[in-house]
């Protein structure tokens, strides 16, 4: 039974990528970190499982990339979209308009990232309490100042903290209390599938879409490929009556990928998560901070929320350790310069990402910038370089670009 402080400089609700990355930066700063997490490491998650080489910058700052390697993590080499009429084009990190951190991204699955993550922010002094869900937070003068949170055998304790962050994901229990929790029109469910193996897979990420959503296969693992079926949430009624069966229905709506994956065996059960398009109405409160998928996800197209929740939590250490190094209670005026750091930070990536997301809805429009894109092989990787953090928004949103991609 690990014994938990009931007063720290911080405590993290979730402990995935954003909060794990959080907890370990804040605790390498000298600050006293608790962290909580409803799930048992190592736990599977739905998500793409991909990485760009900027999300493996931030790993290899916090000195877990050698770990992945070793579990198996394969090296991912760029992105190949296909349209809905057939359409291509293929990006590659390594020729992106901007130099990237390294060649290629990681992909591994979330239960070896996740549990890696976990002992980085224990190793770097954090404590870690798994089993255990926030239920409601503390208040101190109407400032946030810390949680109540039950464990597994349901006994609830009161932990109190100068500072609170909400990294408990698409539901999170934080940001529906600090501000209003707002859901797009883009109700879309993921339907994620570990298979062994997946015929015709290279070093690149693919993507399909299609009139019912989109598809997309990613190597994890020497043998293995992550398989995730994206389909807006009126489509996937038939599910509750069977997730498998639903499962290869909707794959045989995209040509040639079931013959592949068919090929194949499903060696994890399928897993479903969504409706997206969620985000929070605000970001900071005093006593409190929001990152990751409780701060905002609009889509997984981009394949980029692991990046997007491992940067938040650099954003989230760069403006705490200032915020915490003061005196007395942390204010929404001291943690203010967060939000405008996301902005310039994540700015492009919303437009997009909500871009990209709308445009799906007319077929012969995404198809044409599609084979416009194929054929200037610069502007392809120009655009995979954006997804991936490590090329300007600018480089894409612009009206020559623009101009190019579809006239």
């Amino acid at each position: 039974m690990i014994r938990a402080p009931v007063q720290v400089d911080v405590l993290v609700a979730g402990a995935g990528p954003a909060g794990s990355a959080t907890a370990a930066l804040l605790a390498q700063a000298g600050y006293s970190v608790l962290a909580v997490d409803r799930a048992a490491f190592p736990r599977d998650k739905a998500c793409s499982e991909y990485m760009s080489p900027e999300a493996v910058r931030i790993l290899d700052r916090l000195g877990v990339v050698p770990a992945l390697e070793s579990a198996g993590a394969v090296d991912l080499a760029g992105m190949q979209l296909t349209g809905p009429s057939g359409a291509t084009l293929h990006g590659k990190f390594s020729l992106g308009a901007h130099p990237a951190f390294r060649p290629t991204g990681l992909s591994v699955s979330r239960r070896i990232l996740d549990t890696e993550l976990v002992a980085r922010a224990r190793a770097a002094g954090a404590v870690v309490l798994e089993r255990t869900r926030v239920e409601e937070l503390l208040y101190d003068g109407g400032a946030v100042a810390g949680a109540v949170v039950r464990d597994c055998a349901g006994q609830r304790r009161s932990l109190r903290a100068r500072l609170t962050v909400g990294a408990d994901g698409l539901r999170s229990v934080v940001a529906r209390r600090i501000g209003r929790r707002t859901w797009g029109r883009l109700h879309r469910l993921a339907f994620v599938a570990h298979v062994a193996p997946v015929r015709g897979m290279s070093s690149s990420a693919e993507l399909h879409v299609g009139a019912a959503g989109y598809v997309g296969l990613n190597r994890i693992s020497p043998d293995q490929t992550n398989v995730a079926i994206v389909v807006p949430s009126d489509r996937a009624g038939p599910a509750r009556s069977g997730i498998e069966p639903f499962f290869w229905n909707m794959l045989g709506e995209f040509p040639g990928v079931r013959e592949r994956v068919e090929a194949g065996e499903i060696v994890r059960p399928i897993l479903a998560t969504g409706p997206f398009a969620a985000w929070s109405s605000r970001v900071s409160t005093d006593g409190a901070l929001l990152v990751g998928d409780a701060a905002d996800f609009f889509d997984p197209f981009t394949g980029d929320g692991i990046y997007s929740a491992l940067r938040g939590a650099e954003l989230v250490a760069e403006t705490a350790i200032v915020a915490l190094s003061r005196p007395g209670p942390v204010t929404a005026r001291s943690l203010a310069g967060y939000a405008r750091r996301r902005r310039r930070v994540f700015a492009g990536k919303w437009i997009m990402e909500r871009a990209t997301g709308y445009a799906m809805h007319f077929p012969r429009l995404f198809d044409h910038a599609v084979a416009r894109l194929g054929r200037r092989e610069d502007m392809a990787h120009t655009v995979i370089g954006v997804a991936g953090g490590f090329v300007p928004a600018r480089a894409v949103l612009n009206p020559v670009f623009l101009a190019r991609m579809v006239l």
